[in-house]
């Protein structure tokens, strides 16, 4: 019987689930608004996908293995619950997610941050396939990160490890959503791009299709956006030479919403990296930028299931060793 697992990608504004094989090719899907049955029922959302593509792996003949959730905020690694930063998300914050859903369907269920997914899905299907060590930086509305070193998911100790988008690239720089000041999230993302326009009087309205706008104005030659797009590109170039310094990972991959419009600026951000990067350890990590692809984001939790599978993980248990299994680069 052919065996699968089920991922399921919950954004701000959309959820999108999916049964995934092994070679993380996506068998059946379906999405739906996070917030379409009104606001804190993002639960039953969940939970009726989930119901709709465990009834039609039924039909397939296909056993589900597990379930994966990929959220856009912290998850707690000793609990398993999710923490109060799910802005996009709120009826999640503090919920033991896994266990609730590990109760009602009966399998496996892990529960992760969605670009510790996403990371995991390009390590173990994507453009890290093989590495030991990896960076993902997600470019979207937001910045996010997601670490694998020595074949191992860094989480840090509570859920924390791999805030890049909020990590300082400018000390005196524009004050950050976090509380913080000069973070590559407000320089880099297509939330802090489209409001470095806007705040220059260049109109955008705040979101990743907006800063797309700012790349394509920059190439018209617009002076506004020009000077936006430079900084973003600096402020990534030296996040990439801060991750090559610290971590010395084989690969680190952008991707996200907005990579598609970095991904032609590549030389410049390169060259920017090396301003900061010690030359011998920026010769030695592979950086690629990969624009997102929305209509395969659950292969990430997909991802998270045969990466904790792979290493006997219990369900909400502190992570912990490298898997069992050949995943990607884990064998």
């Amino acid at each position: 019987m052919t065996k699968a697992v089920l991922g399921v990608d919950v954004g701000g504004t959309a959820i999108a689930a999916g049964l995934v094989g092994e070679a993380g090719e996506v068998i059946a899907q379906a999405h739906a608004p996070t917030h379409g049955r009104g606001p804190g029922r993002v639960l039953e959302t969940i939970g009726e996908l989930i119901e709709s593509l465990r009834a039609d792996a039924g039909r397939r003949g296909i056993v589900v293995d597990g379930i994966g959730v990929g959220v856009p905020g912290i998850v707690d690694p000793d609990s398993g619950r999710i923490g109060k930063e799910i802005h996009h998300v709120p009826e999640l914050a503090e919920q033991p997610l896994a266990a609730l859903l590990a109760r009602r369907f009966g399998v496996p269920v892990f529960v992760d941050n969605d670009v510790n997914a996403l990371a995991l899905a390009e390590w173990t299907f994507g453009a890290a396939r093989g590495a030991r060590s990896l960076v993902v930086l997600a470019a979207g509305t937001g910045f996010g990160a997601g670490i694998v070193l020595d074949g191992r998911l860094v989480r840090g100790a509570r859920g924390f490890g791999g805030e890049f988008g909020h990590t300082p690239v400018k000390f005196d720089g524009r004050p950050c959503w976090c509380g913080g000041r000069g973070c590559l999230a407000v320089y880099a993302s297509g939330r802090g791009i489209a409001e470095a326009a806007r705040e220059r009087s260049l109109t955008t309205a705040g979101d990743t299709s907006d800063a797309a706008l700012v790349f394509g104005r920059a190439a018209q030659g617009d002076p506004v956006a020009t000077a936006v797009v430079d900084e973003a590109c600096h402020a990534l170039g030296a996040m990439l030479a801060t991750i090559v310094n610290g971590l010395n990972p084989e690969i680190v991959v952008v991707t996200g919403g907005v990579a598609a419009s970095f991904a032609a600026l590549e030389a410049r951000i390169l060259a920017a990296a090396a301003e900061h990067a010690l030359e011998r350890a920026l010769a030695s990590t592979t950086i690629r930028i990969v624009p997102g692809d929305k209509r395969v984001t659950m292969r990430g939790p997909a991802a998270l299931v045969l990466y904790e599978l792979g290493r006997g993980a219990t369900p909400g248990a502190r992570p912990g060793g490298a898997p069992r299994r050949g995943r990607g680069a884990g064998g």
